[in-house]
């Protein structure tokens, strides 16, 4: 938009409709002081200023306006009818002017300076603009070059904090980074640690991943500078894309060997398992195949055969019952879904039940009690049943050469504690941390001592799962104290 400001109208409406008739958008002023206001709220790409104006004069008004930083760079033209001097137009060029037309006015000249001004104008402005956006690129550039120093750095730090050893390449699988856990297993940042087994394995694995710009997982065992052992870790490296193109590659080795220790004795574990359960299975075909032969028999033998015969049947049947029954019970743990139904009840009865029926099934056994159990708890009472009953025959099984069981009981004002003392083979000291792990057996007695190793894991368990407390003090060739303790209702 033009502004004309002069303090005639006749002058601005000749000028106006001039303007108006080649379609340029003009506006007016009549005084200085008007013109500095409407600079102040308007846009504008060029002024044509009167010299002589009441007031403020053409030479005040752009000195004026040269004052805003808004109005500063927008074009000039004055006119003048009197101050055709040189000295005069010296001045309006001072005061900020681009060009000074005397009047009267010729129209031609007129607009073809002031198309030639508007074309400049515009050009500034979409210069200006471009200025503008080449900054904003140029600043945007250097804060996403500082954002991402910044991340990198971020990321370097966080793979330093890290337990897995870890690294960065660069796109082409250049190794640029590795944090200190590295150093464990290497004494050179530019290639990788070697592995046990085939030479170069993780270098070749490698460079076909970056080849073909894909994620790296692949099992590697590790030598550890310190102690010369080798270690399962597991490779995984990921590419960092831009568009079509990987630019970093970001990896950690992460240590396995204690899940590999754990697949192994759960393998070891499914072997047993197996052996368990073939053997009750073969005696009770053996005795079914002894009971039908039995009937065939005199009939006066018969009977007290037979009997046996299906006692010892019986016997074998609740071996593979409880064998089934933990190895559900593990997998419900395992899938979260070991179901409890927990209500109040006196536990004195509860223990006193469960000797009862040791007793009775290992009559050679003396079964001690000291203290009562006299309180009241809030469990569900066939699991806790299930934990005595494991203490107690754990406790005969690994006793094979004592007939005496203690079991002890003792209130506090919040808790119930519960042990169960034998005086058998005992646990090495250093085994006692994992004896309540899943799928362990203690290695000394694995072979003396039939079991799968799960039974102190699932009564570990239950126990937790009432916020109880479980452990042992064991002492090897001396025996063994299992013990849980329950919250207590007041």
């Amino acid at each position: 938009m033009i502004l004309i400001v002069d303090d005639k109208p006749e002058n601005i409406f000749s000028l106006k409709k001039v303007l108006e008739l080649n379609k340029f958008e003009v506006d007016s002023a009549l005084s200085g002081e008007e013109a500095l206001k409407k600079i102040l709220k308007n846009s504008y790409i060029l002024i044509i200023l009167d010299v002589q104006m009441p007031g403020m004069d053409g030479f005040e008004v752009a000195e004026a306006i040269s004052g805003y930083s808004k109005s500063k760079d927008i074009p000039i033209i004055f006119l003048s009818a009197a101050n055709t001097d040189v000295k005069f137009i010296t001045k309006g060029y001072a005061s900020g002017g681009i060009d000074y037309i005397t009047k009267p006015v010729d129209p031609d000249i007129l607009l073809l300076k002031v198309k030639t001004f508007h074309r400049l104008a515009t050009q500034t402005i979409e210069l200006n603009a471009i200025q503008k956006t080449l900054r904003e690129e140029i600043e945007f550039r250097k804060q996403a070059q500082a954002e991402l120093r910044e991340r990198v750095q971020e990321l370097r730090s966080t793979l330093e904090t890290i337990p897995q050893i870890a690294f960065t390449a660069k796109g082409n699988g250049e190794l640029e980074f590795v944090n200190q856990q590295w150093f464990e297993y290497s004494d050179q940042e530019d290639t990788f640690p070697p592995s046990d087994g085939e030479e170069n394995y993780i270098q070749t694995r490698w460079e076909e991943a970056v080849a073909a710009g894909k994620p790296l997982n692949i099992e590697v065992r590790l030598k550890k500078l310190i102690d010369g052992k080798y270690y399962y870790h597991l490779l995984q490296a990921s590419p960092i894309t831009e568009g079509d193109q990987v630019v970093r590659w970001v990896g950690t080795f992460t240590n396995i060997e204690e899940q590999k220790q754990v697949q192994q004795k759960k393998d070891e574990f499914l072997s047993i398992a197996s052996h368990e359960l073939k053997t009750p299975l073969t005696s009770i075909k053996a005795y079914m195949q002894l009971l039908e032969r039995a009937l065939k028999k005199d009939e006066t033998r018969t009977s007290e055969e037979s009997a046996n015969y299906l006692e010892r049947t019986r016997i074998q049947l609740d071996k593979l019952h409880s064998l089934i029954a933990d190895l559900l019970d593990i997998s419900k743990i395992e899938s979260g879904k070991l179901e409890f139904n927990k209500k109040e009840f006196e536990f004195e009865p509860l223990l006193e039940n469960v000797v009862d029926i040791i007793r009775q099934t290992n009559p050679a056994i003396k079964i001690i009690r000291k203290g009562k159990a006299n309180a009241r708890v809030f469990a569900d009472e066939i699991r806790i049943e299930q934990v005595l009953v494991n203490y107690l025959t754990n406790a005969i099984k690994y006793s094979p050469d004592s007939s005496e069981v203690h079991v002890c009981a003792k209130v506090s004002s919040d808790q119930l504690k519960i042990s169960v003392k034998d005086f058998g083979v005992g646990i090495p000291k250093e085994k006692q941390e994992d004896i309540f792990k899943k799928f362990y057996r203690v290695e000394e007695n694995s072979h003396r001592f039939q079991g799968l190793g799960i039974g102190l894991y699932i009564c570990s368990e239950i126990v937790r799962r009432h916020k109880g407390t479980f452990g042992v003090k064991s002492e090897e060739g001396k025996g063994s104290e299992f013990y849980f303790s329950l919250p207590t209702i007041s």
